[in-house]
């Protein structure tokens, strides 16, 4: 091929359509797992750590575990540092959905040997972790409030519903929505903003229909204009129980029909069209028996609107 020719083949391979889709697909997110179960194992429980691509600039989503997460991480080359210098640098901030024991006990364990760093969460989570963990009674005080005397590891930042905040030391910004976890008790929704992007991430939650509640219906209303324009690149919602788990056995979990219902709720603010190919990703799977196996063939099953279900798994790099 002459001179002349390769010039050609480089004009059009730059302005080809091809070459552009491929460039707009790129991702913006990436996530680690450090624990993705919803129980049983202490060992891999709730806990994501999120940061834009080409930084280290991560939040922690709930921290059920943190140290054995991270060391599995370095394992796997996704860290070229320490454990500890992971933990201490690179982790930002932890935005904790509830102050269940599978989504704080790393924060908890780990504390002593963590950096200074802020907690954000809706109040009713806040409250618990300073009026029941972080005291001297249950461990030691390593925030800046409560029991005395305060270490001031931590600072607690408490959110408002709906409003947006600046997560300190990164590009993102989040609001918060209520969940219905078991009524009255409540958790968290987080939209995670970069820029024009957005990451959905939710902590545990009942079905509307079973939690006598409309809390997802809002949390849909919400996202789905983000959904149609793409800004929104996917959702982490959990999935605890196989469908022949009896409702009054939920405790405010889903099933994979129930999330289904859920999701055809969202269709119907957004078009089923517009979620063909949108990623979900299955979060808090009870590990007891075979249940992990059941749920995945029951949404697989089930997935009419033809999403893209993504089953995450310790130390194993996600993008969107």
């Amino acid at each position: 091929m002459n001179f002349y020719c390769r010039i050609c083949c480089v004009i059009v391979l730059f302005y080809s359509p091809y070459a552009w889709s491929q460039k707009a697909v790129q991702s913006i997110f990436k996530v680690i797992p450090l624990g993705v179960k919803g129980g049983s194992d202490e060992s891999n429980l709730s806990a994501y750590m999120l940061a834009v691509e080409g930084t280290n600039e991560y939040i922690c989503l709930d921290a059920g575990t943190l140290n054995y997460g991270i060391q599995k991480a370095v394992a796997a080359k996704l860290f070229n540092d320490s454990a500890s210098s992971v933990l201490k640098n690179f982790v930002k901030a932890y935005l904790i959905s509830h102050p269940h024991l599978d989504h704080v006990s790393g924060l908890i364990i780990n504390s002593p040997d963590d950096s200074p760093k802020s907690i954000y969460g809706l109040p009713h989570c806040i409250n618990v972790l300073k009026d029941k963990y972080f005291t001297w009674q249950n461990w030691a005080n390593f925030a800046d409030d409560g029991e005395k005397p305060v270490l001031k590891k931590y600072h607690y930042t408490i959110l408002t519903a709906a409003t947006e905040t600046a997560i300190e030391n990164t590009s993102f910004s989040i609001r918060a929505f209520a969940l219905s976890h078991g009524n009255p008790y409540q958790s968290t929704a987080f939209l995670v903003r970069y820029e024009e992007n957005y990451l959905l991430y939710l902590g545990d939650t009942g079905a509307d229909t079973l939690e006598k509640a409309n809390n997802l219906q809002l949390l849909w209303n919400e996202i789905s204009p983000l959904i149609k324009t793409k800004k929104l690149k996917a959702v982490f919602i959990e999935v605890s129980y196989p469908d022949e788990q009896p409702y009054n056995q939920l405790f405010g979990h889903l099933t994979p029909a129930l999330l289904m219902q859920e999701m055809d709720a969202l269709a119907k603010i957004t078009g089923t069209g517009a979620l063909a190919g949108f990623s979900i990703v299955i979060t808090h799977m009870k590990p007891s028996g075979s249940h992990e196996a059941i749920i995945k063939k029951q949404l697989g099953v089930s997935n009419k609107l033809h999403l893209k279900l993504i089953f995450p798994e310790q130390a194993k790099l996600l993008k969107f």
